[in-house]
């Protein structure tokens, strides 16, 4: 794994929205609204589960996990024609803010579950996220078991300090689930991803992504990668989709979105910044990228 991939990786830093340990029993079904800009996650530590994402239906086995990236709603059931309220209904016992105990169901066969949705909040974490699969689907590998066995014993039982036990798991088991299909998936290895991967260009990549305020050239990035400006040029927009200035300028952007939701940072910093020597080409750039001013996307 190239450093670039790695750092993705290691930038993957999340902050909760919502957790919840659910005891259900057959009977139980379950629909998860949408969460924009969010990651779902389902964990299945005992008993049956069903998931429909998209009208695709995957049955989950006790240390399988399913992560839907994009935050969309979905179905969970013990079986299709079981009744799914939408979760949000339904009574919950809050262990704190963030994290939630629900029992649900008609008495039957007992299943547990741990899901949440999650926040990334870096760029390099976010891009990543959104280049994965609607659905990702990953049976117990040997090793995510640890993991899995660890929360399947907090989920059991409620001791003192399980909130916290179970949200730091769950944060652990999500990029395992995505390491792991980085891996074993060859969907992995072609597009962004696969540019990560190269040794060349990943290498590039890890640069951009390290300091995006550097006075990047496509002739001092090739240069770093020890290749000549046509060469790496070509190599850059074939794996990752576009020239590498644009590339630049684009990342700039990402991280300018994320700088922009601290209120106390002006745009005039975030420019600065970023390398640029004046908001006014700050801002230019920004709208031609995102397509609306630095303001009007604060705003929204």
């Amino acid at each position: 794994m190239t450093d670039a991939l790695g750092e993705a990786l290691h930038l993957m830093r999340m902050s909760g929205t919502f957790y919840c340990r659910t005891e259900l029993t057959e009977p139980w079904g379950l629909t998860m609204p949408d969460m924009a800009d969010c990651l779902w996650f389902h964990v299945l530590t005992s008993g049956r589960c069903e998931i429909e994402v998209d009208g695709e239906v995957t049955e989950l086995e006790p240390g399988d996990v399913l992560l839907v990236p994009g935050g969309e709603g979905h179905r969970l059931f013990s079986a299709p024609n079981a009744e799914t309220p939408l979760v949000t209904t339904l009574p919950h016992t809050f262990e704190t803010d963030n994290y939630a105990i629900l029992r649900h169901g008609d008495g039957g066969a007992v299943t547990h579950l741990v899901c949440g949705a999650v926040r990334f909040d870096h760029p390099a974490a976010k891009h990543l996220i959104n280049v994965l699969p609607h659905v990702l689907y990953v049976r117990r590998a040997d090793d995510m078991r640890a993991t899995i066995d660890l929360m399947a014993v907090e989920a059991r039982t409620l001791r003192p300090g399980g909130e916290a036990v179970i949200t730091r798991l769950a944060d652990v088991l999500v990029i395992q689930t995505i390491r792991s299909w980085l891996a074993n998936d060859p969907a992995a290895r072609t597009g962004w991803l696969g540019a990560l991967q190269d040794q060349q260009i990943g290498q590039a990549l890890a640069l951009i992504h390290r300091d995006p305020a550097q006075p990047w050239t496509v002739e001092r990035l090739a240069h770093q990668t020890s290749m000549s400006r046509s060469a790496f040029a070509a190599r850059f927009t074939d794996l990752v989709g576009e020239p590498a200035m644009r590339y630049v300028t684009r990342w700039r952007m990402h991280v300018a979105m994320n700088r922009l939701r601290d209120r106390d940072t002006t745009v005039s910093e975030i420019a600065r910044g970023l390398g640029y020597e004046s908001e006014a080409a700050f801002s230019r750039a920004f709208k031609r990228i995102v397509g609306v001013s630095p303001g009007q996307a604060r705003a929204g």
